[in-house]
Parts: structure tokens; C-alpha cells; sequence
């Protein structure tokens, strides 16, 4: 046997534990949502009925002030759609107050200035910030709004989400108590059906949006805003040492310090705001890269804390599981990377035995996650939701196309490697201005992983590890899809 054999069985039985644990994990996390789910909804909506009771015989001076805070940057063709959705906001007048963070360089100035001048006229409490200088970029801009403003509270929407007029009316009423911090909002989608990229990634978010976040604030475990449709109380911000752009991810960042603080997060599934997801390769791989790269920051800057604070060992670990949720991409590529070796070095071993070595860790680890997904749509869909079902696979070959980009995130992090935060391009209904990722050589990567899958599936199959194959044309499919799709969008210049 070659003196090669024990140091890649080791390297590829760490990875395989990494997975698994990752996989069992998201068990737990079924078990924690299903049993406060329903308490959670009608404890909610019983709280929310009681304050529209109360504004009834308050009145105006039942709603507190609140600021919402539009950030912008270079965002032409959905800046004017989300400005107005925000101003159409059912609140009282003069108790609500909008900033439009704007750090654009390009058309974006003036239709901005022409919106907020309209609504002004109009009678809406609207202004834009700016600044000489895009430093720390969107925790930057948030941190330099903040003298001006105005409200007890501050709502953060992002470019690409529409919120419906009765956002503040739904979210208001759920602050629990005076040490409630967030009241964070369920994502939906504007366009789930453009595309097999748009029916993944709506599979995904709402995986997140409806189990993980459920099970993670309704059992006293720590949980992230996710950067835009939520409400946070001004003071908390503060407290909790204000927006930081040290990380990718200034958002989860927040959250976490504000929680070490003693902060509660709020999460209301039943409050949605719609969202465009991306609908190309490139712009998707680029949003994963900075959620990825983030979270690895955060988990290095903050981890020590967490295993040094008063929350309980539960709480420890479902916190060291989320903030290093992406190093599960890493594992993966690391085991697509290790298997042909591995496959040829135990050539000699029984069918059997190399099936459960080289099959079971994949098999576990994806089962997992994709019960996971398939609970949320139940929830979501009941009548139909078998139809998602199909999503399932392009979903696993999306996650494994992007290891090789997510892993480069990881291990950025993991080495202190500083990047811009880049992001992600949006279209609206009517694209005005293309605008780029940018070019990178990893779309020539993902094609020649395509290829070393490919040939681990044949090795797999001359020596009968059936199992292997399946796997592993997943993984291939996953690579070429991604490669070619980016090449094919950066030669038109998406």
C-alpha cells in the first residue's frame, strides 16, 4: 500500500466527519423548529393584535418614530422602484422618516435626487445622505447616516426588496420588550421562476427563512440579521458598538456583539418582503463569496466571545455551527478533491467496505439539508409543495458548483486576505444599465473540476462503487454548469 494512503485517508475521514456533523446538524434544527412553530405564530399575532387595539384609542402617538434607511450604491434600475415602495408606507405622517443612503457614482445621483425631490413635494419626510467618501462601504454609509437620524427605531431595505405598505404596522407591534433589538423579516422572491439558477436559490433562501431562523429565535439561540428588511432599535445599534466594517458580513456582525450584549432578536415569519434574487452565475457566485468570506470574519472575530459569554453549550455550538456554516463548502471540495486518490489507493479492499467509506459521508451530508429544504416548502406550499421536490437536485449541483468559489472565500478569510465588499448587480423589471461582475479565472477551475469529477465517476464505475457515481455526477454537473454559465456571461459582458 502506498505510503501515500494514510495521509489522504486522514485528510479525507476529517473532511467526512466535518460533512456529517454538518448534516446531522440541520436534524436538529428540524426538531428545534417544529415544536415552537405554531406557539410562535400565535404568540405573534396575538401580540400584534393587542397593540392595533391600543393605537385605536391612542391614535398617531402610538406609533413610535421610526427612520428606514435605503443603502444604495450604483443601483439604477430598482433604486426609484424601492424608494417608492418605502414612501407608500401606511404609517402616520411625521412619524417616519427616510434616509436614502446613497454612495452612488453614477446615474443612480440623479434619479435619486429627482425621486426624493417629487416625494418632498409631496409631503414626504425624505432625504439623501452622502458622503466624500465610499469608506467601509455599506457599514460605512449606515455608520455616517447615523447622526441624522431621527427615529427610535431604523428600517434597513436593500435595493432589490419591495415592502409591502403595512411593513411597519406588522413589524412594530412584535418588539417584545425593551431589550428586544430586531425584528427580523421573512425574504420571498419577485422572480422564483426565471430560470433553473432562480428555482434553486428560492429552495434555499427559503430553507433558511423558514426552519433555521424559526429554530434558532424561538430556542434562545443566537440568530443574524440578514442585512435588509428588518427593524432595529436605534439604541441596540449603539450599544452593541455600532456598524463595523471589519467583516464582509456587518450585518451578522451586529448581531452577534448585540446579542453578546444581552439583545434579544426578534423573527417574524408571518412578515414578508419580497426580493429579486440573482439571475445570473456570476452574480450569484459573487453574493455567496461575500456571505461566505463574512461569516468566516465574523466567526474569527467574534468566536472566542461566544465560547467565552454565559450562553448556554447548546447555544455555543449552534453559534460555532452558524457563523462557520460555509467551511461545509470547503469540506466538500476537499472530499470531490480526495475521492479518485483515495478510490485507487483502496483498489484492493472489498466493493463493499469502499462504498460505505467513500459514498456514505456524501450520502449523509446531503440528506440532511435536503430534508431541511423540503420541510420549508411543506410549510410554505402545502398543496403543492411536491412539485418543488424536482428543485432538489439542481439545488445539490448549484451548491457544489460554487465550492470552488465559496472555498476561496473560506480560505481568504481563514488568512486574513482584505477584499471589497462587491455587490451584487440587480436588473428590475425594466434593465436600464447592465452592469458587470467582475472577471475572474475561476470559471476555468470550475471547468477542469467538471473533468477530474468526470473521471472519478469512471474509476467509480470500473470498480463497481455504484454509489460513488451518482455523487459524482452531481458534482460534475454542478462544476460544468457553473463554469460554462459564467464564461458565457462574461463574454456578454453581464
Amino acid at each position: 500500500m502506498s505510503w501515500l494512503f494514510w495521509p489522504v485517508l486522514g485528510l479525507y475521514l476529517l473532511a467526512s466527519i466535518g460533512l456529517i456533523t454538518y448534516g446531522l446538524n440541520t436534524y436538529v434544527l428540524l426538531f428545534l423548529f417544529g415544536r415552537k412553530i405554531r406557539a410562535t405564530r400565535e404568540e405573534q399575532k396575538e401580540r400584534r393584535d393587542q397593540f392595533l387595539t391600543k393605537a385605536k384609542e391612542l391614535g398617531d402617538e402610538a406609533w413610535p418614530l421610526v427612520t428606514t434607511q435605503i443603502p444604495l450604491y450604483n443601483e439604477c434600475n430598482v433604486a426609484e422602484r424601492v424608494i417608492r415602495a418605502v414612501a407608500a408606507f401606511d404609517y402616520p405622517k411625521g412619524r417616519h422618516q427616510i434616509q436614502v443612503v446613497d454612495d452612488s457614482n453614477d446615474e443612480t445621483v440623479a434619479l435619486v435626487d429627482q425621486v426624493v425631490k417629487e416625494l418632498t413635494e409631496q409631503g414626504v419626510w425624505i432625504e439623501a445622505c452622502r458622503r466624500e467618501k465610499r469608506v467601509g462601504y455599506k457599514a460605512g454609509a449606515l455608520k455616517d447616516a447615523m447622526p441624522k437620524v431621527e427615529g427610535e427605531f431604523i428600517a434597513i431595505f436593500d435595493s432589490d426588496f419591495v415592502p409591502e405598505a403595512d411593513f411597519l404596522k406588522e413589524s412594530i407591534p412584535l418588539f417584545k420588550d425593551e431589550k428586544t433589538a430586531l425584528v427580523q423579516a421573512r425574504w420571498t422572491h419577485l422572480n422564483p421562476d426565471v430560470s433553473v439558477l432562480t428555482r434553486a436559490q428560492s429552495v434555499g433562501v427559503d430553507g433558511h427563512f423558514v426552519v433555521e431562523q424559526v429554530a434558532r429565535a424561538e430556542n434562545g439561540l443566537f440568530l443574524n440579521f440578514n442585512g435588509t428588511a428588518g427593524v432595529w432599535r436605534k439604541e441596540a445599534i449603539g450599544d452593541g458598538g455600532g456598524w463595523q466594517a471589519d467583516t464582509l458580513t456587518e450585518d451578522l456582525d451586529l448581531s452577534y456583539r448585540c446579542q453578546l450584549k444581552g439583545w434579544k432578536l426578534e423573527y417574524a415569519i408571518d412578515v414578508v418582503v419580497p426580493a429579486e434574487l440573482p439571475d445570473t452565475y456570476s452574480g450569484f457566485k459573487s453574493q455567496q463569496f461575500r456571505w461566505a468570506k463574512g461569516s468566516i470574519q465574523t466567526a474569527r472575530k467574534l468566536m472566542p466571545k461566544v465560547w467565552g459569554s454565559s450562553l448556554s453549550l447548546l447555544g455555543k455550538v449552534q453559534a460555532s455551527f452558524h457563523l462557520m456554516h460555509y467551511m461545509a463548502h470547503f469540506l466538500m471540495l476537499l472530499l470531490a478533491v480526495l475521492s479518485l486518490p483515495l478510490s485507487l489507493l483502496i483498489s484492493q479492499m472489498p466493493v463493499s467496505a469502499a462504498t460505505w467509506l467513500l459514498v456514505l459521508p456524501l450520502m449523509l451530508a446531503t440528506m440532511g439539508p435536503s430534508v431541511l429544504y423540503m420541510v420549508s416548502q411543506r410549510y410554505l406550499y402545502p398543496t403543492d409543495w411536491m412539485k418543488k421536490f424536482f428543485y432538489l437536485p439542481g439545488m445539490v449541483a448549484l451548491g457544489f458548483g460554487i465550492c470552488i468559489s465559496n472555498s476561496r472565500a473560506v480560505l481568504e478569510a481563514v488568512l486574513g486576505v482584505k477584499s471589497g465588499f462587491v455587490r451584487t448587480p440587480k436588473r428590475g423589471e425594466a434593465e436600464v444599465k447592465r452592469y458587470r461582475t467582475k472577471i475572474t479565472w475561476l470559471p476555468v477551475a470550475e471547468l477542469l473540476a467538471a473533468a477530474y469529477c468526470g473521471l472519478t465517476m469512471v474509476i467509480y464505475l470500473s470498480n463497481g462503487i455504484y454509489g460513488g457515481v451518482v455523487y459524482f455526477m452531481i458534482y460534475g454537473v454542478g462544476f460544468l454548469t457553473v463554469g460554462l454559465k459564467t464564461l458565457a456571461e462574461q463574454r456578454a459582458g453581464l
